[in-house]
């Protein structure tokens, strides 16, 4: 018996650039919306890993994640 998932969802995560990010700068992020998770990735490795983050826990990220470049 071969099970396939309910859904298959094929369509790419669509990336979107941080705005701190410079195009010479090393501190580049990027972020992904998902159905039930924030993607995070490195912007110089987009093969790379990445983190997969609930709704609750990004939003508790972004505080620390901004206060380091004021």
């Amino acid at each position: 018996m071969i099970r396939k998932p309910a859904r298959e969802d094929t369509s790419a995560p669509e990336w979107m650039k941080s705005s701190y990010s410079t195009p010479d700068g090393p501190d580049c992020v990027e972020v992904a919306p998902a159905p039930d998770r924030i993607l995070v990735r490195d912007s110089k490795n987009p093969d790379g890993p990445r983190l997969a983050l609930t709704p609750t826990t990004w939003t508790a990220f972004l505080p620390y994640a901004t206060a380091t470049r004021r």
